[in-house]
């Protein structure tokens, strides 16, 4: 889908991007073929993908024989979808990500996601705590943002994102994405970052694993068992202090 293909399908169906949305969509054929080529996406997989947007993506993937869930808050979108991608292997879900509790997250094999830069971090946090059985993630984000997404333990940027991210699996800088490769352009640059899952983790990246992280980071100067007072006796068990221990 090329630039003169997404004004033209704007204009026609009257549809404004949205700031609100934080939508700049993607039109360089060459780029979304190489996101689909990194993500490891074979045929018959199927896929969820967030925010399709005008169906860049979600084309590339129909056309590799995969089954796609596409899940699309902005209405308009979520409408015009279909209509231009007409195949029984597209469903379309007119609904916020963050609040559809309609469709079993776990019957997924991938992730996939021009990732709404406003949204990133809920977004990726429900992924990878609720999608138990995917393999890969493929997102475009802010390039900044990979310092935040695969930052180290004692760095600023270490936080729930990161944690989760590395209990996981591996992260994975592809390649960026310069802004004439969208319209409108954003202000940022953005990069392609795949995300494989560990073929053993110790720990499992659940939503009880997500919601411990982030009370233990809810306030980082504090000790850990301030944040968490049941992590006093977990910390003694194992033969820690919990007096040497912060967030």
């Amino acid at each position: 889908m090329n630039r003169e293909t997404v004004i033209r399908l704007l204009e026609q169906n009257e549809i404004l991007p949205a700031n609100k949305f934080g939508q700049n969509f993607l039109c360089d054929d060459e780029i979304t073929s190489r996101i689909v080529e990194v993500s490891g996406i074979e045929p018959g997989d199927n896929i969820l993908e967030v925010g399709p947007g005008l169906g860049a993506l979600t084309e590339k993937l129909i056309k590799k024989g995969c089954s796609v869930t596409a899940v699309e808050i902005d209405h308009k979108l979520a409408d015009l979808l279909p209509k231009t991608i007409g195949d029984p292997n597209l469903r379309v879900i007119d609904c916020d990500f963050l609040k559809v509790s309609h469709i079993d997250l776990s019957s997924f094999d991938h992730a996939i996601s021009n990732i709404p830069y406003y949204a990133m971090t809920p977004i990726m946090m429900r992924i990878i705590s609720e999608m138990s059985n995917i393999r890969t993630m493929t997102f475009m984000v802010e390039d900044e943002a990979i310092n935040r997404i695969a930052a180290k333990p004692k760095t600023k940027q270490y936080g729930p994102l990161s944690v989760l991210c590395s209990a996981f699996g591996t992260v994975k800088r592809e390649f960026t994405v310069p802004k004439n490769c969208f319209y409108p352009m954003p202000h940022t640059t953005s990069a392609v970052i795949t995300i494989k899952r560990h073929e053993r983790s110790l720990v499992s990246p659940d939503k009880g694993f997500m919601d411990l992280v982030t009370l233990c980071f809810s306030q980082r100067r504090k000790k850990l068992v301030n944040n968490c007072p049941e992590a006093k006796s977990v910390l003694a068990s194992l033969g820690l202090s919990p007096d040497t221990l912060r967030a």
